[in-house]
């Protein structure tokens, strides 16, 4: 990859990227930090990764270093940093998007992923599997089992006041 394909990708993936990290942790400043470390790592390897494989490479290096950041917050007990992006349920109804994201934010961790590299980023089950490193079967069972709990969920009544 030359210098002008690295600053194209730059341009090109850096907000894909950071949806893709904030949807999935909900801080803004851990996302930043995700997506800078992603884009020097493929700094690094810029003369090995051809530009048709920088936003698979991205988003796989971003996905990978926020599940590190996360277990090594889990396991020095910095508990109030991980309960800081969890959010209470509405109260109310205050429009589908809202609910999408609450009924997201239940999913287990990697069925979120999975949910939200395919539905909003439109990436194959390829390239999911590739980015997580689960194989194609585990990612549609996931895609499945998130879509039926979100389906579940917002038919519930209490959570459409």
């Amino acid at each position: 990859m030359t210098r002008v394909e690295y600053n194209r990708a730059v341009d090109h993936f850096a907000d894909d990227v950071y949806r893709f990290i904030h949807k999935m942790c909900r801080s803004k400043e851990m996302a930043e930090d995700v997506v800078q470390d992603s884009f020097m790592k493929l700094w690094e390897e810029v003369a090995r990764i051809e530009y048709g494989k920088a936003k698979s490479f991205l988003f796989s290096t971003a996905y990978h270093r926020m599940i590190d950041i996360l277990r090594r917050e889990a396991k020095s007990g910095d508990i109030e940093e991980v309960a800081d992006r969890v959010e209470d349920s509405p109260s109310r109804y205050t429009g589908l998007q809202e609910v999408l994201d609450f009924a997201l934010e239940k999913l287990p961790p990697i069925q979120k992923t999975v949910i939200l590299l395919r539905d909003y980023e439109a990436y194959s089950y390829e390239e999911i599997a590739g980015i997580t490193g689960l194989n194609e079967s585990q990612v549609k069972v996931y895609i499945f089992r998130a879509r039926a709990f979100m389906k579940a969920y917002i038919r519930r009544p209490d959570v459409v006041v």
